[in-house]
């Protein structure tokens, strides 16, 4: 249904629908990059059209971005020992 086309992309085929006088498209969104990235069920995403070629998809209500395991190990502080 959907591959792996670099280490951060997906590659999905657009679906159109013609209901009589409406037509719809639709994306389906890889269950692996909704559940990576915490999305959950009814949150609300938006659109943002950069230009013909690059369309992104964003939350409306921001989240702190995760930690990398290099920016967590900077925080841990190590105390040397009292001898």
């Amino acid at each position: 249904m959907y591959e792996i086309i670099s280490q951060m992309g997906y590659k999905v085929k657009i679906q159109r629908v013609d209901r009589g006088a409406t037509k719809s498209f639709y994306i389906n969104f890889p269950a692996a990059v909704a559940e990576a990235s915490k999305i959950e069920k009814g949150e609300d995403l938006e659109w943002v059209i950069e230009d013909k070629n690059t369309f992104i998809l964003q939350r409306v209500k921001k989240v702190p971005p995760r930690q990398s395991k290099l920016e967590m190990k900077a925080k841990v502080e190590i105390k040397p020992s009292k001898k």
